[in-house]
């Protein structure tokens, strides 16, 4: 019998600033209740899609779990393809303070900033990313 190929690692689907996992550890100290973070997409805005922040009471059988800085994000499964390679980050400037999304798969956003048009990582692009 030929001995098995082990696992190629995974690439990351998300990584978070330093700032973004202090914010998330924040706010989570008033949500007892939550389990993790939980970002998705979903269809909508001028762009065509939009990021969903919420807080994961559970954890589904589909769902990604990462853990960085100590601060555990759940990704929605049919998020995990868009996401691939994503750094989020916290920003505060004069006007607003919101969680920005460096993401390698955004091809556009609209001009509020509110929506973005995102395509699905490459198969190839994946298989050939160096491993976390």
């Amino acid at each position: 019998m030929a001995a098995s190929t082990p696992a190629r690692p995974r690439p990351k689907v998300l990584t978070l600033t330093s700032a973004a996992a202090d914010r998330v550890r924040e706010v989570m100290t008033g949500k007892p209740e939550a389990l993790a973070l939980k970002i998705g997409i979903k269809k909508g805005g001028c762009a065509g899609m939009e990021y969903s922040i919420s807080w994961a009471d559970s954890i589904g059988k589909f769902d990604e779990v990462i853990e960085d800085q100590g601060v555990k994000v759940v990704i929605e499964p049919a998020a995990v393809l868009y996401l691939i390679g994503t750094e989020m980050d916290w920003k505060v400037d004069r006007f607003a303070s919101q969680f920005v999304f460096n993401n390698p798969n955004q091809k556009s956003a609209c001009g509020c900033g509110e929506s973005v048009n995102l395509t699905p990582a490459d198969k190839g692009e994946i298989e050939h990313q160096p491993s976390a």
